[in-house]
C-alpha cells in the first residue's frame, strides 16, 4: 500500500503558475505508474498526466504544452508544474498511483484560477 499527499493548490488568474506536489508515504522507485487527475463540479474525473516508472509521460490534449508532470524517486515525490493557466483548469486535483493492479489516491487539492 502507498498513501499520497497532495498539496500546492490554490488561487490564482489567468495566466499564472501553480505547481502541484504530491508525497509517497514510501519509495515510488516500483510503482508503474503515477498520475495526475482533475475533476471540476458537475463532471467526471479525467486524467490530466501520467509518467511511466521509466520516465515517460502522456498528457491530455487541454493541457499538452502548459502543464509537466515530473517524477523525484529519490524524493518519493511526483510533480506537476502547471503553466499559463485557465479558468477551465478549476478543479479538484488528484494525485494517482497504480501498482499490481491496485489504484490509490490522495485526497486531492483545490486549484481555483479566476479570469
Amino acid at each position: 500500500q502507498v498513501q499520497l499527499v497532495e498539496s500546492g493548490g490554490g488561487l490564482v488568474q489567468a495566466g499564472g503558475s501553480l505547481r502541484l506536489s504530491c508525497a509517497a508515504s514510501r519509495s515510488i522507485f516500483n510503482i508503474n505508474a503515477m498520475a495526475w487527475y482533475r475533476q471540476a463540479p458537475g463532471k467526471q474525473r479525467e486524467l490530466v498526466a501520467t509518467i511511466a516508472r521509466g520516465g515517460p509521460s502522456k498528457y491530455a490534449d487541454s493541457v499538452k504544452g502548459r502543464f509537466t508532470i515530473v517524477r523525484d524517486n529519490a524524493e518519493n515525490t511526483v510533480y506537476l508544474q502547471m503553466n499559463i493557466l485557465k479558468p477551465e483548469d478549476t478543479a479538484v486535483y488528484y494525485c494517482n498511483a497504480v501498482q499490481y493492479g491496485n489504484n490509490y489516491w490522495g485526497q486531492g487539492t483545490q486549484v481555483t484560477v479566476s479570469s
